[in-house]
């Protein structure tokens, strides 16, 4: 079993990961996992309502999600970008079901209302935030449909267990999902030829990495990658014996992942 996790770029080369996973397909069972973070920023500004991101005090930047940017996310998530891109893949002959977190249970978190968030020099608490951690899967639903020859397309938000909607870390959850599907190679695909040793400089990708040693490449961690890394050491703690960082803009992106033409984490 495969599980791709694509993010939410605007260059990401759909058509050549829809025509990678029809192919693949025939060899194995596959589960995507998407991210529709630039859809979320445009959709936000058309109705002037600000995106903030947040530090924690260990570093991490996230998006903060109150009511109305949970709104927002919903609209771009399950509500648009989902729906294109399953439509995308049938156009391509895949046999694809959209869904989201919150649909049968299928990622339930824990709810994390209060946030601690770094300011400058100082730190401080942001209440009614509406986020959560994934921690239980419901492997039932997805093998049913895996079982029916149907690919899950997935993507966030999920369900708290007091039943609310909250927004989640697409990279924890496709750590957590790998896990309880026993799942042992993941292929995240992103705006950028793997991991880099200098964020500016594209052709210094870092092309293998220990997965004993993830924490020593920290340091070369640029923004949202800081997040993939500590995702990258989840998914291996649960059983995960192979991650492939690719780029997404290529022309067969799913594929050249699995050729090691980006970072391998083994």
């Amino acid at each position: 079993m495969l599980l791709i996790k694509v993010g939410g770029g605007k260059q990401i080369n759909w058509d050549g990961v829809c025509q990678d996973i029809r192919q693949l397909s025939q060899e194995e069972k596959i589960i995507v996992v998407h991210g529709a973070s630039v859809q979320r920023d445009e959709i936000a500004a058309r109705l002037s309502i600000p995106v903030k991101t947040v530090v924690s005090p260990s570093g991490i930047s996230s998006v903060y999600t109150d009511e109305e940017a949970l709104d927002v996310f919903l609209m771009a998530y399950p509500g648009l970008v989902n729906k294109q891109i399953v439509a995308r893949m049938h156009q391509h002959g895949i046999n694809a079901v959209g869904l989201c977190g919150v649909d049968g249970k299928l990622w339930q978190a824990k709810a994390k209302k209060d946030l601690l968030v770094k300011e400058g020099n100082k730190v401080k608490l942001l209440k009614d935030n509406r986020t959560g951690r994934v921690e239980k899967i419901n492997t039932e639903l997805i093998n049913l449909l895996l079982e029916h020859d149907y690919i899950p397309v997935i993507c966030p938000p999920s369900l708290s267990f007091e039943s609310e909607i909250v927004n989640t870390d697409n990279d924890w959850a496709v750590a957590v999902m790998a896990e309880a599907l026993h799942i042992r190679k993941v292929v995240f695909l992103f705006e950028a030829p793997g991991l880099l040793r200098d964020h500016l400089n594209k052709d210094s990708v870092i092309s293998h990495i220990e997965k004993e040693k993830l924490d020593e490449f920290l340091e070369f961690a640029h923004k949202r990658m800081k997040k993939k890394i500590l995702g990258a050491k989840r998914a291996v703690e649960g059983g995960v014996e192979a991650i492939y960082w690719g780029d997404g803009r290529r022309e067969t992106p799913v594929k050249d992942a699995l050729n090691g033409k980006g970072t391998v984490i083994s």
